[in-house]
C-alpha cells in the first residue's frame, strides 16, 4: 500500500476509518525510514571492514534519524494498542 491509496480513509466520515488511515500512513512512512536507516548503517558498517557499497543519500544527523524511526514506533506500538481496545481491524 502507498499513502495515495489512504486517501479515501482519510476523508471518511468514520472515524475507525480515519484511525485506519493514520496507522497506515504512519506504518508507509515508518517502513521507509527504516530501510533509509538500515541502508545508512549498513554503509557505515561496510565502509569500516572494506566492503564497497553505495554510499544512501542523506546528509544529516544519523542519530536523529534513528531517533525518529524509535518514536515512530512507539507511536505505532500505541495505534495498535488503541485499535485492539476499539476493536478496529488493522
Amino acid at each position: 500500500m502507498n499513502l495515495i491509496e489512504t486517501i479515501t480513509l482519510m476523508i471518511s466520515d468514520s472515524y475507525k476509518d480515519r484511525f485506519l488511515a493514520e496507522y497506515k500512513q504512519t506504518k508507509i512512512r515508518y517502513e521507509k525510514l527504516k530501510k533509509l536507516n538500515n541502508q545508512i548503517e549498513a554503509y557505515y558498517r561496510s565502509r569500516n571492514e572494506g566492503l564497497p557499497i553505495k554510499k544512501p543519500f542523506y546528509n544529516g544527523s544519523r542519530e536523529l534519524l534513528r531517533q525518529q524511526q524509535q518514536i515512530m514506533g512507539e507511536y505505532l506500538h500505541i495505534l495498535e494498542v488503541r485499535a485492539e481496545m476499539e476493536g478496529i481491524e488493522l
